[in-house]
């Protein structure tokens, strides 16, 4: 996309943890914004956080420039510093231990290939409009999968 940055917005929720889950995303591309949400039916929130961004990133149509915003330090840190060891390792950590959601982090390198992302943290329940807006996208779809459980559906 060469007539500007992509810029996305990501967080993911969870009721428990783990228990019903959701993710949030907006993408802004100039004037147009695209928002979008799912979640699981059991699930824990650094889940939901990775699957916000892998999700983000899939909608995008095409190799472009994207600055992602999250308020999770666990996926900032997990794939600007640890996830290079990890591959490295075989999907381990240093004391020899699986990588937890090693199934995830391998989908996001995937889902980061095409693209130059710039990753930008943002405190989150700080009154940042587009966090404030992605979590209330993840809240939602994980308040479906808590109603689902409740109602036995």
């Amino acid at each position: 996309m060469s007539e500007g940055r992509v810029t996305i917005h990501t967080d993911g929720a969870c009721s428990g943890n783990p228990g019903p889950g959701g993710w949030g995303a907006i993408l802004q591309w100039g004037d147009h914004v695209k928002e979008l949400k799912g979640g699981e039916p059991h699930t824990t929130n650094n889940r939901m956080e990775l699957l916000a961004a892998i999700n983000a990133l899939e909608a995008l149509k095409r190799p472009c420039e994207a600055d992602l915003h999250t308020d999770s330090q666990y996926l900032r840190n997990g794939i600007m510093t640890w996830i290079n060891g990890w591959k490295r390792n075989g999907w381990r950590t240093a004391d020899k231990k699986p990588v937890k959601n090693g199934d995830l982090w391998q989908e996001l390198l995937t889902a980061t290939a095409p693209h130059q992302i710039k990753w930008e943290w943002v405190r989150g329940h700080s009154g940042h409009p587009e966090n404030e807006r992605v979590d209330a996208l993840a809240c939602a779809a994980a308040l479906k999968f808590a109603n689902q459980n409740r109602s036995g559906e």
